[in-house]
């Protein structure tokens, strides 16, 4: 036991996503896929759904207590509408790269090209899409206890701002009220800590079973697109996050990969951004430094709003389909598929596959009829999995990588803590005496 928990907790999650690539290889070659689809689904997968269900137990108290914290530790209103503009727009910027990267590895790899489509079971899906005023009114609850309830993210976001303004306003009168906010975000963080002790176990379980229900046929099938997917992801994680933190912010990247190794895995093998949000958020503030105010406010936003990884999968999966059923797309196509990808690819919900039936309204832009995107989502759904796992891992690496810069460009970045070698303990260093007079005035 000593062993195991003097392990680093991304070393232990690795690990168990490796041996559970292998596990669950082995066991569909043993007993077939239909068998070991089975045994996994009654005796393994039960372990990978609880740890998916304990982590989505914290993201509504954790966006309540680290946000209303986070909005009160900034002091001033004023600070938080200029976070809030650095986010939006730093999130707009990449999801541009990562349109442009989709569209570019999709006329590249030609992923399409050859396919043969006849096999492919319809699964029809829906052309509609709400419009922008709706998707803002949704965001305002007409009953906040309601949105924690059903764990509507952006309307706990909407409520927990307002809440933390209102504590601000109310001065000395709401400070027993921002207390008992900020000691609560310290409470969930600790049991961030508890419930990802689960991470290892959780995880094998997860991608045992879908590596054994994909099997190595299907994956062959379109391994060409599953190939132009992971190194169109690949690229936008080196050239566009890495590019921010090390000519951008001026900070070493393999410090931000390590200190967000627990989250990207976690990610990885869920396939849900939400779901991992409690862990991106323990992450970016324990290992990299971003203060909680910061990372209160931008990465929850981010887990709703950044879906870099959905928007280069659309522009791909578009090429994909032009080029199957030998449609001749223009430079005008191109730009209306970036541009359609960005805009549905925001506010897509954090679970797995749910970016796929987005497709639609992206196809849409060229005309392919409903049959044909019934016939293109019937033949990606049963690997989607695999694919929806990378891009769920560059979604939560995008959002650490703009929490980081937001935190930065405020001064709500602490550099001792983000530069520190993963096998020194850090300290947080102590507060001046003159500060904490201050805070008791």
């Amino acid at each position: 036991m000593k062993w195991w928990f003097g392990t680093a907790l991304w070393k232990r999650v690795f690990g168990a996503l490796v041996l559970g690539v292998i596990f669950g290889a082995v066991l569909a070659q043993a007993m077939g896929m239909e068998a070991a689809t089975a045994w996994l689904d009654a005796y393994l997968r039960p372990i990978g759904d609880l740890f998916i269900r304990l982590i989505r137990m914290l993201i509504v108290p954790l966006i309540l207590a680290t946000l209303t914290a986070g909005v009160v530790a900034l002091g001033d209103p004023k600070k938080l509408g200029s976070i809030g503009l650095k986010t939006i727009a730093l999130y707009f910027i990449t999801t541009i790269f990562a349109n442009a990267i989709g569209i570019i590895f999709g006329i590249v790899f030609k992923p399409g090209v050859g396919v043969d489509l006849g096999g492919a079971e319809a699964v029809p899906v829906s052309r509609e899409a709400p419009t922008l005023v709706e998707r803002l009114l949704t965001i305002v609850p007409e009953n906040p206890i309601a949105a924690l309830a059903d764990g509507d993210v952006l309307a706990v976001i909407f409520f927990s701002i307002l809440l933390g303004i209102g504590v601000l306003m109310a001065g000395r009168g709401g400070k027993l009220v921002g207390d008992f906010f900020t000691a609560g975000s310290e409470v969930i963080l600790k049991v961030t800590h508890i419930v990802m002790e689960v991470a290892p176990f959780g995880v094998f379980a997860l991608v045992s079973y879908t590596v054994a229900s994909q099997g190595v046929e299907a994956l062959a099938s379109i391994a060409i697109l599953i190939a132009a997917v992971y190194l169109g992801l690949l690229t936008h994680a080196i050239v566009v996050y890495g590019g921010i933190i090390r000519f951008v912010l001026n900070l070493p990247v393999m410090n931000f990969v390590r200190g967000m190794l627990d989250a990207i895995a976690v990610a990885y093998s869920t396939a849900s951004s939400s779901a991992t949000l409690p862990v991106t958020i323990a992450n970016a503030s324990e290992n990299l430094g971003v203060k909680r105010s910061v990372a209160g406010s931008v990465l929850p936003l981010g887990s709703t709003i950044n879906m870099d990884g959905t928007s280069l999968y659309l522009g791909i999966l578009a090429l994909f389909t032009a080029q199957a059923f030998g449609y001749d797309l223009t430079f005008a196509n191109y730009v209306l598929i970036a541009f359609t990808a960005a805009v549905v690819s925001i506010g897509a919900a954090g679970i797995p596959s749910a970016s796929l039936f987005l497709l639609a309204i992206v196809l849409e832009t060229f005309g392919v009829p409903p049959e044909q995107i019934a016939i293109v989502v019937g033949f990606i759904l049963p690997v989607d999995r695999i694919m929806d796992m990378a891009r769920t891992a560059l979604n939560v690496t995008g959002d650490a990588t703009v929490a980081t810069t937001v935190a930065k460009w405020e001064g709500q970045l602490d550099e001792r803590r983000y530069r520190a070698p993963a096998d020194v303990p850090y300290e947080e260093p102590e507060e001046p005496p003159e500060m904490a007079e201050a805070d008791r005035d």
